[in-house]
């Protein structure tokens, strides 16, 4: 559920919400985002203010925020619950919890997934008591009691599992029509998402509201054995997770973006149902959690019900905030790793954060160099030069809540050296800073966002997202309507300056992937 960071443009970026936006507002403003018009600006305004007439919002007594969105195109209405916590709220030691915890919230609560839960709880009890056991016998190097411990452990396991019912609330979803049914964990947040039918608003109340007031972290030590398989697979066995996590941790030196968001391998391993259990007592309360509806559904019942089922959390505290800065960057930085894979060179620059004055400008920037075969760095690397099979970057990496990164990578070609790669590289971004971009190019690049994702067909959900991301991030979902309106404004001037300003010796950060023959 954690997503590849190099196959990922951006999780919540500007072109996923200005195509949802489109999706919603139909044919008209599809034809108003394929023209090159300088009055495109204008044009488009009366599209996005028909979109925010649809937005409706309210705040439970307990802080729990919602936002809806009405489309009453089909009887169908898409569910996101934010919760504003990920893996850089985590504390020292801890890495992972956050990520974990997302596996577990699908296990179920104290009256669904279970066919006794006294009988469960009494039997997870002590299988936490025997695990603790096993943990010191196995610090102390006695072989003879880990065995003993071992075989006591998996008894207990097996008992805790035969009072289990099998993906219960998966199950409850998908047989009242619901789809989509996922959850998804980044340094910055967790968000758990599926869609209904919407005369089935009252079900989703029920369901989701329980799952967060009532949970049951069980088969913990089964999701951990799978976490530690996913981290396997995605980083130790992977050269490019491998080197994500080195890059990371070269480019931060003090800000939480500095850890992977999947966990530390012995953090994992370390993780026990009690930090699962604070972690979620202290970032689960109500007003650390925003929901998002969108679909064919009415504010009022939508608030109505809010309160019957939501309204029963208590109010919690604030949770800690993020305080750690990342200090300026003084110098270039390097990571090398010698591993068994093609070369691969990578280049990230710190850039502000999605509410920064610039972050349309660099969203820009990012998709005029790296994003498809019309960018500049496909064109320049790949096709003419052909010294990379891949080159490709995103802004906003690994998350964009706080100051965060542009990244650029690419696949050394047979023929070719990681050198060259990176002088190649260099003169791209070189020429952005010392050459006017064309309007034509420019404009490209702006029709380019607006229809990145019109493959997409889930556009209620889309849009769901899109509004809690900028509602949690920049203090109001209204900045994404800002935010599709500051693309269209960018000049080559503005570019120009960002980039100047941005890709600097002592901004950036080099990785280098060697094959180890």
């Amino acid at each position: 559920m954690v997503i590849n960071v190099l196959k990922l443009s951006r999780f919540m970026g500007y072109t996923i919400s200005l195509l949802c936006l489109i999706l919603f507002l139909g044919g008209k403003a599809l034809a108003v985002t394929q023209t090159t018009s300088s009055n495109e600006s204008s044009s488009i305004t009366p599209y996005l203010n028909r979109a925010i007439e649809r937005v409706t919002e309210f705040t439970l007594d307990n802080g729990m925020k919602f936002i809806i969105m009405e489309n009453h195109d089909a009887p169908v209405v898409s569910f996101v619950t934010y919760a504003d916590v990920g893996g850089a709220n985590e504390p020292d030691g801890k890495t992972g919890v956050a990520h974990f915890l997302e596996h577990l919230a699908f296990k179920g609560t104290t009256e669904i997934g279970t066919t006794n839960y006294e009988k469960e709880k009494e039997t997870l009890t002590r299988l936490d008591q025997v695990f603790e056991q096993l943990k010191a016998a196995k610090k102390a190097g006695d072989e003879e009691k880990v065995k003993q411990l071992r075989e006591s452990f998996d008894k207990v396991q097996a008992e805790a599992a035969s009072y289990v019912q099998q993906n219960a609330f998966g199950r409850i979803v998908e047989t009242a029509g619901g789809v989509n049914i996922n959850a998804t964990t980044s340094a910055d947040a967790t968000r758990y998402f599926y869609s209904f039918p919407s005369n089935k608003l009252e079900l989703w109340m029920s369901l989701e509201s329980e799952r967060f007031l009532d949970p049951v972290f069980r088969e913990f030590y089964k999701e951990q054995n799978i976490i530690l398989e996913e981290r396997r697979l995605r980083t130790e066995n992977n050269p490019i997770g491998t080197m994500v996590e080195a890059f990371l941790d070269t480019a931060f030196t003090e800000h939480p973006y500095k850890r992977p968001t999947i966990g530390y391998n012995e953090d994992i391993r370390n993780l026990t149902r009690e930090d699962v259990q604070d972690f979620f007592n202290i970032y689960y309360g109500p007003s650390n959690l925003t929901i998002a509806l969108v679909g064919d559904v009415q504010p009022e019942q939508v608030k109505q019900l809010a309160q019957v089922y939501f309204g029963r959390y208590e109010e919690k505290p604030a949770p800690p905030q993020v305080t750690k800065v990342e200090p300026k960057q003084e110098e270039t930085r390097e990571v090398t790793l010698k591993l068994a894979s093609q070369p691969w060179y990578l280049e990230g620059y710190h850039v502000p954060a999605l509410s920064h004055p610039d972050s349309a400008i660099y969203q820009v920037i990012s998709t005029l160099l790296s994003s498809g075969r019309t960018s500049r760095l496909y064109k320049s690397l790949v096709e003419e030069k052909q010294v990379a099979l891949v080159a490709q970057g995103f802004n906003g990496f690994p998350a964009d809540k706080y100051p965060n990164l542009m990244l650029f990578y690419a696949q050394t070609s047979p023929n070719a050296s990681i050198e060259e790669v990176a002088t190649a590289l260099s003169l791209e971004i070189e020429k952005l800073k010392t050459e006017p971009v064309f309007e034509q190019e420019l404009q490209r690049v702006k029709n380019q966002l607006r229809a990145g994702l019109l493959r997409s067909l889930d556009s209620n959900l889309g849009m769901g997202k899109a509004l809690v991301e900028y509602e949690v991030k920049t203090g109001t979902w209204r900045n994404l309507f800002d935010q599709i309106q500051a693309i269209d404004a960018v000049t080559s001037a503005d570019v120009q300056r960002v980039a100047r300003e941005t890709f600097v010796p002592e901004n950036l950060t080099i990785g280098k992937i060697l094959p180890k023959s």
